[in-house]
């Protein structure tokens, strides 16, 4: 690997993927807390999945931006494709449009790429709640919201989380982009994800010497709206990460895909129900409700993972049948 610059050297990009115009204070806010950056990047795009309205309105407000439409195939993965081809910078760092980042946070990541071999850094993503954390929601389960979860330790990491993360520009020369068959097809669908573990390990397998690390200082905060406080939505959305996994197993292998996953449930997850029942005792009533919600969650993500995984079960049996 031939990297042109490192640690303190590197110059930096900035990808905000949008889509909707109900956020649209929500990208200027994004867009502000990257202007005001300790470290200055050298470039910031937003790049508009398929919303003709929202790229004029975009660049007009902003000059000082690079706004450009997904020249990719519609949903998150295409945006952030385009971003990168729109880049020049030696690290792309991406942050999710209803989000805002520290003064430090791209000071951080810089400082994190000590050696050649790691070639990516994510931070921390903390809940920004419209009302405020529903008693029930365990911290176990934060990625729900797409934030950091209870368990999430510094150091090497298997993969990023996707709104909260920097590679290097390397990466994708070698392992592709981010794939478009995983995940949301559009931006306003279902609320599937897994797009950046599919990648960090097709990374990875392409060269297993590489690494990411998770640098707990690079802080964002990430809104989560009122909608997404209902234990409807959580159910849902742990359904939809079971699904998002089986179709990740099938791109990389079930080794790989689901390495993380079993240390999270065996060890987070029971560590979280004991805790729930523990408080209980203590005279924290909604301990129960917590360890509850730990167990619905799980059992929602693996039946679907099981529904996900009824195409790849059809296809082997279609294999030996034949």
């Amino acid at each position: 690997m031939t990297v042109k610059s490192a640690g303190t050297s590197l110059t930096l990009g900035v990808v905000i993927c949008a889509y909707t115009l109900e956020r649209w204070d929500d990208v200027l806010a994004a867009v502000a807390s990257i202007r005001n950056q300790t470290t200055a990047p050298q470039e910031i795009v937003v790049v508009v999945d398929h919303n003709r309205d929202l790229f004029d309105r975009l660049r007009a407000a902003m000059p000082d931006v690079t706004v450009v439409e997904n020249a990719r195939q519609r949903g998150l993965s295409g945006g952030k494709d385009t971003g990168v081809e729109v880049t020049t910078t030696d690290v792309v760092a991406f942050l999710d449009d209803d989000a805002v980042a520290h003064p430090d946070w791209l000071r951080h990541f810089r400082d994190a790429y000590i050696d050649d071999n790691i070639v990516g850094v994510g931070g921390t993503t903390l809940p920004r709640w419209e009302s405020a954390r529903p008693r029930w929601f365990p911290e176990e389960f934060d990625w729900v919201t797409g934030c950091t979860f209870t368990g999430r330790e510094p150091g090497p990491v298997r993969n990023l989380l996707g709104g909260n993360a920097s590679f290097r520009r390397e990466v994708f020369s070698v392992a592709g982009g981010f794939p478009s068959h995983i995940g949301r097809t559009s931006l306003q669908s279902r609320p599937l994800g897994c797009e950046e573990t599919e990648f960090c390990i097709r990374v990875s397998q392409h060269r297993p010497g590489w690494r990411f690390l998770f640098e707990p200082k690079a802080v964002i905060w990430h809104r989560v709206p009122a909608e997404r406080e209902r234990f409807s939505y959580f159910r849902s959305r742990c359904f939809a990460e079971g699904l998002s996994k089986a179709a990740v197993t099938r791109s990389v292998g079930v080794t790989d895909g689901l390495s993380v996953e079993r240390k999270y449930t065996t060890r987070i997850l029971t560590r979280g129900i004991a805790k729930g029942f523990g408080d209980a005792l203590r005279g924290d009533p909604a301990g129960i409700e917590r360890s509850y919600a730990i167990s619905v969650g799980l059992l929602s993500a693996a039946a679907g993972y099981a529904r996900g995984g009824v195409p790849l079960r059809r296809r082997n049996l279609v294999r030996e049948a034949s």
